[in-house]
């Protein structure tokens, strides 16, 4: 029993020290969405339905059926 009550004080205190800068010092918690995160953003990082969009577009655009021969 006493194992048991040290082993969840021990995990309590692990809990509480690793929200201390969000509970007391009110610090917020960083974005971890990719899209918002203003840091993932200065390195070209972007979210992947962004990336597919953009990638999408390129394609549209450079694939143009005028010039398309049918071989036989």
């Amino acid at each position: 029993m006493e194992v048991l009550l040290l082993a969840i004080v021990l995990i309590g205190l692990g809990f509480l020290g690793m929200a201390f800068n969000i509970v007391f010092r009110k610090k917020r918690f960083p974005e971890t969405h990719v899209g918002h995160n203003k840091e993932m953003r200065k390195i070209g990082v972007k979210c992947a339905q962004t990336m597919d969009k953009i990638e999408r577009k390129k394609v549209k655009t450079e694939l143009k059926f005028k010039n398309v021969k049918v071989v036989r």
